[in-house]
């Protein structure tokens, strides 16, 4: 076929082959790093589902290349830092990785120093971290600006575990599902079902203990009649201290009732009478604190609290 300006030739209509460009190189190495605090089934799910979203992300950026994967299974309680973070943190001192991957700052280091402490070594490697759910990124944030938004996060967490924790207290309490009803203290033990019963030899002492006090002896005395008659301390010593005494002279627990959340903590506080078997009487748990609240040295006036300038001492 020729053309009208001097018949060279030409194909029309040839079917064109596209070369695709190169796909980018994956030349950045990283890591991701994943924590659940427990082995529970939902924890584990969790675990599962931090690797599956990660790793999907990393495929979905083309430069990036999954080096390797850190699982951590770790309490915040543990004293050691976690096996895999410190795999981690030995593999980037190696030059081994580049970026590391994490799904937030509460799920990369066990509290707020063991974080700050991390950042600080990553970033003197120039290793770069980030925080998916925060969209947080090492290599453009502000290091101060990254330390303020880490000590807030760690704060407001701390608040939601507070209350959280109170919350189930709370629930225990007034399910009456609470082991606390059931927490041994001197004059009680446990049978097989974990419920109290009571201690014959330590219920006598008990009862000897109230008995003292309503007739007179003030709680030195009664510590020094008990080491005189050669009875042992509920920890097993043979030295009573004031502090054990005045607190079973305020256990209601020895009436068979429990008083839970009775500490300005929480609105409400829960009573289960009948609890456990009665060591002393309720009259005499009564009559009790009456005469403490007589041998008291506080009294409220109208300036407030105040002392009185002689405090009860009786032999």
């Amino acid at each position: 076929m020729k053309s009208s300006e001097g018949g060279i030739k030409y194909a029309r209509n040839k079917k064109v082959h596209y070369i695709p460009a190169k796909p980018p190189k994956r030349d950045k190495r990283v890591g991701i790093y994943c924590r659940v605090s427990t082995n529970s089934l939902d924890q584990l799910k969790s675990l599962t589902a931090q690797v599956f979203g990660l790793t999907r992300l990393v495929a979905a950026t083309p430069q990036w290349l999954l080096v390797d994967v850190y699982m951590d299974i770790a309490s915040s309680k543990t004293g050691s830092s976690p096996r895999e973070f410190a795999r981690m943190l030995d593999d980037c001192q190696s030059h081994n990785l580049e970026i590391i991957l994490t799904k937030s700052i509460s799920r990369f280091g066990r509290d707020t120093v063991d974080t700050l402490e991390a950042l600080n070594l990553l970033k003197t490697l120039g290793i770069r971290v980030i925080f998916e759910q925060e969209s947080l990124d090492t290599a453009d944030t502000d290091s101060d600006l990254m330390i303020s938004i880490i000590e807030s996060i760690a704060q407001a967490e701390n608040k939601s575990r507070s209350e959280n924790i109170k919350w189930g207290i709370k629930q225990r309490a007034a399910q009456g599902t609470s082991k606390l009803y059931n927490r041994k203290c001197y004059g009680y033990v446990h049978d097989k079902e974990g419920n109290l019963i009571i201690k014959d030899d330590e219920a006598k002492n008990v009862t000897k203990i109230f008995e003292m006090y309503l007739h007179g002896k003030s709680v030195i005395g009664i510590v020094a009649e008990l080491e005189r008659l050669g009875v042992k301390s509920p920890t097993g010593k043979d030295k009573w201290s004031k502090r054990t005494i005045d607190v079973m002279l305020s256990n209601e627990k020895y009436t068979g009732s429990v008083r839970l959340l009775d500490n300005g903590k929480y609105e409400a506080v829960y009573l289960c009478e009948d609890n456990n078997p009665a060591i002393i009487s309720k009259e005499t748990f009564q009559a009790v604190q009456i005469e403490k609240t007589k041998r008291s040295n506080v009294i409220k006036g109208e300036n407030g609290v105040q002392r009185k300038s002689k405090k009860y001492s009786s032999k």
